[in-house]
């Protein structure tokens, strides 16, 4: 699989902008990430270094853009922007993974199957005959690659996302994103993500904290 980015060099004649946000004016470039079948854009804020704050997030249309309750996602991508936005700087790889890969359509049916069965997404999903998760993280990876960055803090509760990073020789501190779960089914989705895809979800028992580095 090849992933494409537009020279780096071109990022500040190309797209850089100043992106607001509570108010508070940031910086922000943009490039383009294409990986097989993956697709998304790195949005590059401020000027960032190394051990800078990166999000890798896929997209979610129901809690993002309809305000969902179901899940963490769009409560993870705000701490996320938050946590950035304080430092001054960071990366956000969006990808467009909607239904952890599969699209909405298969997202809508594994929620369908989940509500009749009582079953978390991840076994419904595999009732279906999808997979649990089809996203890979490779060209999030080489995009952050192609910015000159060799060490990071993740900003993630996925172990998958860390490895992904860490086999294109950056190392990672992983910093795990705890949300309240605004919902039953959040909660129940929550945990599990942390029993069946072993995320690292914080909470109040130990142990939840990643491996070490």
């Amino acid at each position: 699989m090849t992933t494409v980015l537009p020279d780096p060099a071109e990022h500040d004649t190309d797209t850089g902008h100043v992106f607001t946000r509570g108010g508070s004016p940031l910086p922000l470039r943009v490039s383009e990430v294409r990986d097989g079948i993956d697709h998304g854009y790195a949005l590059i804020f401020g000027e960032p270094a190394e051990d800078c704050l990166v999000r890798i997030h896929s997209r979610c249309l129901y809690s993002e853009s309809l305000g969902s309750d179901d899940c963490d996602c769009a409560a993870e991508l705000e701490k996320s922007l938050d946590l950035i936005q304080q430092a001054g700087a960071g990366v956000v790889v969006y990808l467009e993974q909607e239904g952890r890969g599969l699209g909405l359509i298969a997202k809508a049916r594994g929620y369908r199957h989940s509500q009749r069965s009582g079953e978390d997404s991840f076994t419904s999903y595999e009732a279906l005959g999808f997979p649990p998760d089809a996203r890979t993280y490779h060209g999030a990876a080489q995009s952050l690659k192609a910015l000159g960055l060799n060490r990071i803090q993740l900003l993630t509760n996925n172990p998958l996302k860390a490895e992904a990073v860490r086999r294109a020789d950056i190392t990672v501190t992983v910093v795990p994103l705890r949300t309240a779960a605004l919902s039953e089914r959040a909660r129940s989705y929550l945990d599990a993500k942390r029993r069946l895809r072993r995320h690292w979800i914080p909470t109040d028992d130990a142990p939840w904290a990643p491996e070490p580095n």
